[in-house]
């Protein structure tokens, strides 16, 4: 999985991937302080890792909320971990004309949830040659992402992720169908992005909710139903990032829940071996 980042480290492990970083690059230092902490962790249990970050949020409830800190300088903020740390880095684009700019810094494009029927927009991200990993929208079924993935095949790019990050169940909350994992496993590798898919959107506020203290049982599932790895935000203090903090995991909670993801996925390994 994921041959095409010759950076990945522990290509040959057979623990899940680990996609995690913070939601938005709000400032180097953090980056750097988010990117060693995990890298640590990634080496210490032989999780290979991405680390990822939005350079601009596009999607947004209310005009005043946070989109980022500049293009270009938090685009160089992910080459630097990147380069720092020699792994792979990842951030989402939502205009085809951002495709180039992001890939001359990152590894990995991804296709934001909302975003992900957009023809243009994917086919851009294919041309560029990089890994792209297509988010599976809150409207969709498994099985119509095949469509999603045949366009990046027919734009000369078969290097793809998918990543489940729940349906829309109502106005202000989202569900996991755990079948779907199976479904998209078909099509293509396949994560779970954990915090996203606890988000509550639209709140009445315009500041989306979650309900990060199920971030351990959707984890857990995702691992126990055979998920190839798992998409998790994480920052040094949720209640102070500029960007999802109502559903992201704090930084020093990721080693506790790795320990458990990985002996998980080592108990499932002795039983099918």
């Amino acid at each position: 999985m994921l041959v095409a980042i010759d950076k990945l480290k522990h290509i040959a492990s057979k623990q899940f991937l680990l996609i995690a970083g913070p939601c938005a690059i709000e400032g180097e230092a953090m980056a750097l302080e988010i990117a060693s902490h995990l890298v640590a962790l990634s080496e210490r249990y032989k999780i290979p890792l991405v680390f990822k970050g939005s350079y601009r949020k596009a999607n947004r409830s209310r005009l005043d909320s946070f989109t980022g800190i500049g293009d270009k300088k938090a685009l160089a903020i992910l080459q630097k971990v990147g380069e720092r740390f020699t792994i792979p880095t990842l951030t989402d684009i939502h205009h085809p004309e951002e495709a180039a700019l992001a890939a001359s810094y990152v590894d990995v494009l991804q296709i934001p949830a909302f975003l992900v029927r957009q023809t243009d927009l994917l086919v851009a991200a294919a041309k560029t040659g990089k890994v792209v990993n297509l988010k599976k929208g809150q409207f969709m079924s498994p099985e119509s992402m095949a469509f999603a993935a045949q366009k990046l095949i027919d734009s000369g790019n078969a290097n793809f992720l998918l990543t489940d990050r729940g349906t829309q169940f109502g106005y202000t909350d989202l569900v996991v169908d755990f079948r779907g994992i199976s479904s998209l496993q078909k099509i293509g590798p396949t994560l779970l992005d954990v915090t996203h898919s606890l988000q509550q959107p639209n709140q009445a506020s315009g500041v989306t909710g979650g309900r990060p203290e199920k971030i351990e049982t959707l984890a857990r599932a995702a691992i126990a139903t055979g998920a190839d790895g798992i998409f998790i935000e994480t920052h040094p203090n949720p209640k102070k990032a500029k960007s999802d903090g109502a559903n992201m995991l704090a930084l020093d909670k990721v080693e506790p829940l790795l320990q458990k993801l990985v002996a998980l996925r080592n108990t499932i390994l002795s039983f099918s071996s």
